[in-house]
């Protein structure tokens, strides 16, 4: 109970930490909006077909990779915190708005990889402004990944009644309503920012750190092989994010109901999982942490292959929030801790990793319409199986724990 009050006070008391988990709080209710029903709005609202929605998908998340990495180098070196979070939340609203009216594929592309490809460096630059926060307050450098766990918490806690309230929404004023629900958040978290977070010089020009340029980082083998895996367990994660609501409705015989629940249980459970992994990763080695994170997907999707049910997949969303709690919790201070002074490009290259997954997740998912929804999940548990087997293989030494922005 002291390890847990600890942090809540220390939080609490600082305004800075307050401010962040409300603009936290924002954006998982945004994604949480929105993650759940994306693949069945492209099959079934704009009539993609699985190939075209998965072709769709993968030019936007393409064009978020780029963007993101030469914008996240931006911020590093250039500008504020505060002007690209202010940046990246009005792209957000402008190309939600677009969603609700638009409902050509072509348009939709060309939203999703524009401004909404830009609205993904919110992510990012939330944690890494999370992390040069740290640097600069009395929190001891060791604590840093159990305090970056529970900013993270806090994302995760939106996502435990977005979906479901979606679902109401979406049943009412049908994919319209949803959306621009989802852009009046992202005005909220605009406000939030431009009211109550000071613009403040780049992190590097604070820091005598030398900072490391991505492709030599990505040279050192230990963060390749972490890097390369995360993509794998992204791709996993979308395909299961994209393939689970239609496996519940087409194969399962489940309704939007049940989509909403289901997605709302697993943010129930990461709340306690956040707090206690990022406990544990204070304490010791991160990758023992994560490669237990890759034992439990391996489980996770294994289970999914085999439900019969929409109920059955209930009790198995408690292992998704163990397996997200760790790969995208831990997982992000073990990236910053390898670019120290550059939280906004090391941030960014864990988000990478997620969006490169997650255009191979959308490429293989192009093939549930010939193997069935239900059969993707065999190759998920195929990719987190081959994952773990090079985090065993290469067992990368983890980097210096507590490595900071200010270091």
């Amino acid at each position: 109970m002291q390890r847990l009050l600890l942090p809540a006070r220390t939080i609490l008391a600082h305004r800075g930490f307050v401010v962040l988990l409300a603009c936290n709080i924002l954006l998982g209710l945004a994604y949480s909006f929105i993650g759940p029903f994306i693949s069945i709005f492209g099959t079934q609202e704009v009539g993609m077909s699985t190939l075209r929605f998965s072709v769709f998908m993968t030019i936007t998340a393409l064009t978020a990779v780029g963007l993101s990495t030469a914008l996240s180098h931006w911020s590093d070196i250039h500008f504020s915190r505060r002007a690209m979070l202010l940046f990246s939340s009005a792209c957000g609203a402008l190309g939600y708005v677009g969603y609700a009216f638009c409902r050509d594929m072509i348009w939709l592309t060309v939203i999703g990889s524009t401004v909404l490809a830009i609205s993904t460096i919110t992510f990012s630059q939330l944690f890494a402004h999370a992390r040069e926060l740290l640097a600069l307050s009395k929190v001891p450098a060791k604590e840093t990944p159990l305090y970056m766990n529970v900013f993270r918490l806090f994302f995760a806690l939106s996502w435990t009644v977005g979906p479901a309230i979606a679902a109401w929404v979406m049943g009412i004023y049908s994919f319209r309503g949803m959306f621009l629900i989802a852009a009046s958040i992202f005005v909220l978290l605009w406000l939030t920012v431009f009211f109550f977070i000071p613009a403040t010089l780049p992190a590097v020009a604070n820091s005598e750190t030398k900072r490391i340029p991505l492709r030599q980082a990505l040279r050192n083998p230990e963060l390749l092989v972490y890097f390369a895996g995360f993509v794998m367990i992204s791709a996993s994660v979308t395909m299961g994010m994209m393939n689970l609501p239609l496996m519940i409705l087409k194969t399962l015989g489940g309704t939007g109901h049940d989509v909403g629940i289901i997605y709302s249980i697993a943010p129930i459970f990461e709340l306690p999982f956040m707090f206690y992994f990022g406990l544990l990763a204070s304490r010791g080695d991160q990758t023992r942490i994560i490669r237990l994170g890759v034992i439990i997907a391996v489980v996770y999707y294994g289970l999914l292959s085999l439900v019969q049910a929409p109920w059955h997949i209930y009790p198995v969303q408690i292992l998704s929030a163990a397996m997200i709690a760790v790969t995208s919790g831990v997982a992000i201070t073990f990236f910053q801790n390898y670019l120290p002074g550059q939280a906004g490009t090391a941030t960014n290259l864990y988000s990478n990793s997620q969006r490169i997954g997650s255009t191979s997740g959308y490429l293989l998912f192009s093939v549930a319409d010939k193997l069935g929804y239900q059969a993707i999940f065999y190759i998920c548990t195929g990719l987190c199986a081959v994952t773990l087997v090079l985090f065993y293989a290469f067992r990368p030494r983890a980097p210096a724990l507590g490595s900071s922005v200010a270091s």
